[in-house]
């Protein structure tokens, strides 16, 4: 998410969310911050989106919530941001409005206009922001792909005149500014399910990201080619297909599809199965079939599985674990960039010196990428002679002031992250995640003990529940010391007069901490519950 503010208005592009890491216990999704919008509400005038990818456009629901303004972007994105918040409920009466590119339209007093851009979805853009200060633009996520699969290319004399006009400042994509050389085209892709699609003797099992449209394309025509049906499996790419289609950007000839529990009905050598799960995420169909545990498919020997995606950094051992789950049903499978059933949606090194070089950009911000990715774009950008002073690279709630006889970060908002747990936003933060990770590595254990206050006696138990620690029936001894430790504790506490819940509740959690960690060297949670009679 970027905030564009001009004198007193504020447009907002892209709303995205990002994906809890191994770390983020039981944490659903993770979105923006946005105390800074909130306290200036009245300011923001709208958001603009580049495309329909989950990292911007996913924190959208939670953002119109709050603060309910027009939100523009292609038709595509538009018909991907109705579900999205269909499916969410708590939005009512969103704004939501078409765009074409290089058509200008105001918001507020900005004049923005898109531009087309190639990526790994239909109807991505550029989004040039026009301000009495000069011209903002930013780059969204984009690959020049000179021959994409629905023939709309990116906008190269669009950008060049905008760069010719004078650009002040540039946000760019630098996902793959460590890669060196030019992305593959999409149809490369194509070619590659050809040949798998002519070779293949039995059912073809195809698992990509639900959102790319020209890739769901690609393995549609093939199967048309090769005389076989397709069925879809996994919500979110039944979703996708649907709006696709339905808006014309899938074109799928009538009889091809068929529902997933039609697939036995056909012979293996003629049906290909899509499927979400590229990731090789727990709970994705994917992952469920190779686990054989999908109520509807099971992976059988000389099935063909192709990953046509590469691993997300962190989800490496998720999907050799899945491969490997494959390998053992007999299946053969396809995986990756290596094996030419995926390429990426993101321009690598060449691109991005071409993209700086049609801009020629005053002030350049690199975006969209891990710290390094940004001062590897930097040293990008020095090479093609933008001055370093004229370099920005911001962090999360960095404030970037620009005009046009000068530039530089001159300060930092309340930002950061919002965990959403559930129905929870923002209620879950570190001293619950601490907690969830002592009991998911070392349990707890809960000790109930009754007291006569009066007679300062321990009037019944303890009793101890353990769960994640130790099973309490195999461990007698060590519950029996535990006991032993809690009673001692309690007698010397009541001896001594202290009779106030808190300091039991401590002096019982710290001598029982101490007791199991020397017997046992783990340290579960110590939940202590004292009644009174």
């Amino acid at each position: 998410m970027t905030a564009i503010k001009c004198d007193d208005e504020i447009l907002i592009i892209d709303a995205g969310l990002l994906f809890p890491d191994e770390e983020l216990l039981g944490i659903d999704i993770v979105i923006q911050d946005i105390s800074y919008l909130l306290e200036n509400r009245d300011m923001v005038k709208g958001v603009v989106i580049t495309h329909g990818h989950e990292d911007h456009i996913g924190a959208l629901p939670y953002l119109l919530r709050e603060i309910n303004v027009p939100v523009y972007s292609m038709k595509l994105t538009i018909g991907l941001i109705e579900t999205k918040l269909k499916e969410t409920t708590f939005v009512t009466n969103p704004r939501l409005h078409v765009v074409k590119p290089r058509q200008e339209f105001k918001i507020g007093s900005f004049r923005v206009e898109m531009i087309r851009t190639c990526h790994s979805i239909p109807d991505s853009v550029a989004v040039a922001v026009h301000t009495p200060y000069g011209i903002i633009l930013h780059s969204g996520d984009f690959k020049f792909d000179q021959t994409p699969v629905d023939g709309h290319g990116i906008d190269y004399q669009r950008i060049a005149e905008l760069g010719n006009k004078g650009v002040l400042a540039f946000l760019s994509d630098s996902t793959n500014v460590e890669r060196p050389g030019y992305s593959t085209s999409e149809k490369s892709v194509g070619e590659s399910f050809d040949h798998i699609f002519r070779t293949a003797e039995e059912r073809i099992i195809i698992a990509t990201f639900a959102s790319n449209v020209h890739r769901i394309q690609q393995v549609i025509n093939a199967a048309c080619h090769y005389g076989r049906k397709v069925a879809i499996a996994g919500r979110s790419m039944v979703n996708i297909a649907n709006v696709a289609q339905e808006m014309g950007y899938l074109d799928i000839p009538v009889g091809t599809l068929i529902e997933l529990d039609e697939l036995n009905r056909y012979p293996r050598n003629e049906v290909v199965l899509l499927t979400t799960g590229s990731q090789g995420e727990p709970m994705s169909a994917l992952t469920r079939m190779a686990m054989s545990d999908h109520r509807q498919v099971k992976i059988e020997a000389g099935d063909t599985v192709i990953l046509s995606a590469s691993p997300i950094p962190g989800n490496e051992k998720l999907v050799a674990r899945v491969i490997d789950m494959l390998y053992r049903l007999g299946a053969r499978v396809i995986a990756g960039s290596a094996n030419g059933v995926h390429t990426s949606g993101h321009a690598c090194r060449e691109e991005l010196k071409m993209m700086l070089n049609l801009v020629k950009p005053k002030y350049f911000i690199p975006a969209h990428g891990e710290y390094r990715m940004l001062v590897k774009h930097k040293q990008l950008a020095m090479e093609v002679g933008i001055p370093e002073e004229n370099i920005f690279i911001a962090e999360n709630g960095s404030v970037i002031e620009i005009n046009e006889n000068h530039g530089a970060i001159t300060g930092k908002v309340q930002a950061g992250r919002v965990l959403i747990d559930g129905l929870g936003v923002g209620d879950v933060g570190n001293i619950v995640l601490r907690d969830r990770k002592q009991l998911s590595q070392d349990g707890i254990l809960i000790v109930v003990v009754t007291l006569d206050r009066e007679n300062r006696t321990i009037a019944a138990g303890p009793d101890i529940v353990s769960r994640g620690f130790v099973y309490v029936r195999e461990a007698d001894e060590l519950m029996a010391g535990a006991r032993e430790k809690v009673e001692q504790t309690l007698e010397k506490s009541l001896e001594r007069n202290i009779v106030d819940w808190s300091s039991l509740k401590t002096g019982l959690r710290d001598s029982l901490s101490k007791y199991l960690y020397e017997k046992t060297r783990r340290r579960p949670m110590i939940l202590p519950i004292i009644q009174e009679i």
